[in-house]
């Protein structure tokens, strides 16, 4: 395993994150293809015994079941100084007022939900899961730092939203001497990489580490073009990101399988490659409900790729429309 330091902080993570969504029970419909606890236990302890020291949750999977599982493998499995726990906060679990998104009510409420759904007394990296239009970025920020000064969280961080929205928030935390964001959560994979614009270069200048989800798209740079699994046929959020780029997406996914043929490697570590040789990149978010995914998302470390393999790679590419920010 490679390890590295989140952004400028003194914190160590593996270049390779274990997101885990795919760990919980799946609640009114949603996420059919989500593993219960005895078959998420192995891949969890497996990634452990690899050396990833990096677990990716939030409050909103499978209705906080996911980090109920999560903690209680972690506790079971691995050294609470030696491991890095983040989690997320946003979306709400039910539709009721103050339920949900970035109040100071709710992430005071929801800091607590989910250390004990954890079983944990902190979180290493405690996230926004999306911008809240509805609450002054102020009141956010104010709150996130009240939960890094309770001792609740040590590190904070963001994920998708725009790259002025980004720098708002940490303008705000400067001016006030809060706790400023330590990471950024992108959607960065082959077939999407309208974040390349504007939030990396903002991130490799303001020295903020970055943690790309879905870098194997939903699946679909892991395996032929056109191939369907259980998941894809009900992830109702991953369609809606690759909806209208089908002909483009496949282009790049027949470069992705070429440059996999040649190095003789699967498409998945091909692709990871990609996104860890990536300047700036600290650490994908790899999902893993079978362990050759973790063999994969491990041996994509060791895989370096040639400038013209990059080209190729990248070559087929077209801009896409801004997605997954809601």
């Amino acid at each position: 395993m490679q390890y590295a330091r989140l952004g400028k902080t003194g914190l160590t993570v593996s270049r390779i994150c274990l997101g885990c969504m795919t760990y919980g029970i799946p609640f009114r419909g949603a996420h059919p293809w989500t593993l219960d606890e005895a078959a998420s236990r192995p891949l969890i302890r497996q990634a452990v015994e690899l050396g990833i020291n990096f677990y990716d949750t939030a409050n909103a999977y499978s209705d906080g079941t996911s980090e109920e599982i999560v903690g209680r493998a972690l506790r079971d499995f691995a050294k609470r100084d030696e491991i890095v726990v983040a989690t997320k906060v946003h979306y709400a679990s039910r539709q009721a007022p103050n339920v949900g998104g970035l109040s100071r009510k709710a992430i005071l409420h929801e800091i607590d939900a989910s250390l004990s759904r954890l079983g944990l007394d902190y979180v290493d990296l405690y996230q926004i899961h999306r911008w809240d239009p509805a609450t002054p970025i102020e009141e956010t920020m104010e709150a996130l730092h009240d939960v890094v000064k309770a001792g609740k969280a040590r590190y904070i961080g963001a994920s998708s939203m725009f790259a002025w929205q980004f720098a708002k928030a940490q303008f705000v935390a400067q001016m006030e001497g809060w706790t400023r964001f330590a990471s950024m959560q992108p959607e960065i994979n082959l077939l999407y990489r309208e974040e390349e614009r504007e939030m990396l270069p903002l991130c490799r200048d303001g020295g903020i580490g970055v943690l790309p989800w879905s870098p194997l798209a939903r699946g679909r740079l892991a395996r032929p073009w056109g191939e369907q699994t259980a998941r894809m046929t009900s992830d109702r959020f991953g369609a809606s990101l690759f909806a209208q780029t089908q002909e483009a997406d496949r282009r790049v996914a027949e470069a992705l399988a070429e440059v996999a043929a040649r190095r003789a490697a699967p498409r998945a570590q091909v692709a990871l490659a990609w996104l860890l040789q990536m300047p700036g990149v600290t650490a994908p978010i790899i999902g893993a409900s079978k362990p050759g995914h973790l063999h994969d998302a491990v041996a994509s470390l060791d895989l370096t790729l040639t400038d013209e393999e990059i080209s190729i790679l990248e070559g087929s590419y077209v801009p896409h429309a801004v997605v997954g920010f809601e």
